[in-house]
């Protein structure tokens, strides 16, 4: 397993405590370290448990080349930042497949090479099957295979997606090469996912479209929560638990709030739109997807606005971009205190586990407090972006400022105890009566989070 990250570490650990015996390796000391005393080199809940499940069988090391040279199938698990152009770089990728070519110089059987970090379409047949050639002198087919097998996962439930996943996609060079990623998933699912074997293009274009198809559908319900949020009585819970129901639509990713945020939804709808372009064909849907996204950052930071006294300090809990993680990458909460501190807002921010991350993100220019409490003791106006469960824990009394009531956002809907409170003035988004909704500034401003 190349690469120790966010997503390599569990993945390997799940391998080894699924019988499988695994050699992980990383360029980061730390995390090898980490490894092969039995601790998580990464945040992910379950993770420590999981290393620990695994009787020995996991070990991780520096050297690449004994990685291989003792194993059989080697999953390049690294990372693939987004270019200005929206498309994937391969800068770690290839480094990775040449030395993992020159190790296989000296090895004699088939060696199977597995991508699971997201690339763009062509690449894995292209840059990547180049680079594995001319390092190891073998061609892929008889002593070399190849397969496209990214990981449809969300961090904080990484171990459960991998064990449990809907279905496997597998771009594959050669028949044998997929039969022998295949019996590796059916050995170690918990499941009985369906599998999607294709070849390698279509497997590339395939994830990029699964992850945009979700990026959509919650830009749908964001929308609906818009214009629930003009009309008294509506709810938006209510209108998306009714389309959830018809079986065309399903009720996933159906929860009206704010933008979507991550490592992966953002830049995949991204790479799409990009590589449709490349191709001379349309990328509306995405287009229009990414620019309403951006949008909903100007609306929040609008709302705080319109209801901040002169002088106040607005709040911001949640700073990840989903609960039970440490990722703060494009989450609603960094991008908010970024769009307000940039227009000479007071902002405080607290967030469980992503202080640390988003402290280097933000750089400065916001006041960061370790709980929770503390940032909404000294808010005016507090936005919870997150739907940290720890959050629905906090005490009435906490929220409550009877001399001046202190104005709640819940962009998620949890806090129903607020509601009752003359002492506390909640906004529910996506719920009619969301106070000043209609008042919005929707003009559209330049998207700063990328051009398209």
């Amino acid at each position: 397993m190349v690469g120790l990250g966010k997503l390599g570490a569990p993945l390997a650990a799940c391998l080894a405590a699924k019988g499988r015996h695994v050699i992980a390796v990383d360029v980061d000391a730390q995390k090898v370290e980490a490894i092969n005393a039995g601790r998580a080199p990464v945040f992910e809940p379950g993770l420590e448990e999981m290393i620990g499940r695994t009787g020995g069988r996991l070990r991780a090391t520096l050297d690449l080349s004994e990685a291989v040279a003792e194993s059989d199938i080697t999953f390049i698990v690294v990372a693939t930042p987004s270019e200005p152009h929206g498309g994937f770089s391969l800068r770690y990728v290839l480094p990775s497949c040449e030395a993992i070519g020159r190790a296989l110089r000296s090895k004699q059987g088939k060696h199977l090479m597995v991508v699971t970090s997201t690339v763009m379409p062509c690449s894995t047949d292209g840059e990547i099957r180049a680079a594995l050639e001319q390092a190891s002198g073998r061609k892929v087919g008889e002593t070399l295979g190849l397969c496209y097998n990214p990981e449809f996962i969300a961090l904080g439930s990484v171990i459960r997606d991998f064990l449990n996943p809907d279905f496997v996609l597998i771009g594959e060079s050669d028949a044998a090469s997929g039969d022998a990623l295949e019996s590796l998933y059916r050995e170690t699912c918990d499941n009985s996912p369906s599998f999607a074997r294709m070849n390698i293009l279509n497997a590339e274009i395939t994830k990029l479209s699964v992850n945009s198809y979700v990026t959509t559908k919650i830009s749908f319900a964001n929308m609906l929560a818009r214009v629930c949020e003009r009309l008294p009585g509506a709810s938006v819970d209510v209108v998306t638990a009714a389309l959830g129901m018809d079986s065309r639509i399903g009720a996933k990713y159906l929860k009206g709030s704010v933008s979507y945020g991550g490592p992966c939804f953002p830049r995949d709808n991204l790479a799409l739109a990009a590589f449709a372009r490349g191709v001379g064909a349309p990328a509306d849907i995405a287009e229009a997807t990414h620019r309403f996204n951006c949008l909903q950052i100007d609306l929040l930071a609008g709302l705080i606005r319109q209801h901040l006294p002169a002088g106040g300090r607005a709040g911001i809990l949640g700073l990840t971009y989903k609960p039970n993680t440490d990722v703060v990458e494009q989450s609603a909460g960094i991008l908010l205190a970024q769009e307000l501190a940039a227009g000479g807002v007071s902002v405080i921010a607290s967030d469980p586990e992503g202080n640390s991350n988003a402290a280097k993100s933000l750089d400065g220019s916001v006041r960061l407090v370790d709980s929770a409490e503390a940032c909404i003791d000294q808010s005016d106006v507090v936005a919870v972006t997150t739907a940290w469960p720890q959050y629905k824990a906090i005490a009435l009394a906490i929220w409550e400022r009877p001399e001046s009531p202190r104005v709640v956002i819940d962009c998620w809907r949890s806090l129903d105890i607020l509601q009752s409170s003359p002492h506390i003035v909640y906004l529910a988004l996506g719920t009619g009566g969301s106070a000043g909704a209609a008042k919005h500034n929707t003009e559209r401003k330049e998207i700063r989070q990328g051009a398209l």
